[in-house]
């Protein structure tokens, strides 16, 4: 009987033992999943009271859309074609911020084209401006009446 020689033990091992790589992967993953939310969590602080906390509407962008098709920028008519350079020249040195208000009956594709000279023009920020239903828009203790309720289905 002989014993293996040494050198047949010294041969190079040619594979990786990928285990322990996944293994700590796995944990690293399992580690950003449980800190990211709390990342992103602001800080809870009771803000002052100010008299002037909403900015004046003369600084504030509006976007008036009419039944007709008419667009006004803070009340002053506008064309769809100017409303792009019109908006880049109110918004140089100021925040990128516009309120928009639409009217119910306005065509999608028309409130389509403002929302796409908006972002040709650099903003991000749109605020939709609505107005509040005087009584409630979905029956409430009726399962399913709103849509995308768990009972309402989609075909």
């Amino acid at each position: 009987m002989t014993l293996p020689s040494r050198a047949a033990d010294r041969r190079m091992l040619s594979e990786i033992n990928v285990t322990p790589l996944v293994d700590v992967t796995l944990v690293l993953l399992i580690i950003f999943m449980v800190t990211t939310p709390m990342l992103q969590r602001g800080t809870d602080v009771q803000l002052p009271v100010a008299e002037q906390s909403e900015p004046k509407e003369e600084e504030r962008i509006t976007i008036i859309l009419t039944r007709e098709g008419r667009l006004y920028v803070n009340n002053q008519e506008v064309s769809r074609a100017d409303l792009r350079y019109r908006l880049i020249a109110m918004t140089r040195n100021r925040e990128r911020v516009v309120h928009f208000r639409g009217d119910a009956q306005v065509p999608y594709g028309l409130v389509i084209e403002v929302m796409d000279a908006l972002k040709a023009a650099g903003i991000e920020t749109v605020g939709m401006i609505t107005e509040r239903p005087s009584a409630p828009l979905w029956p409430e203790g009726r399962a399913g009446s709103a849509p995308g309720s768990p009972t309402t289905r989609s075909r």
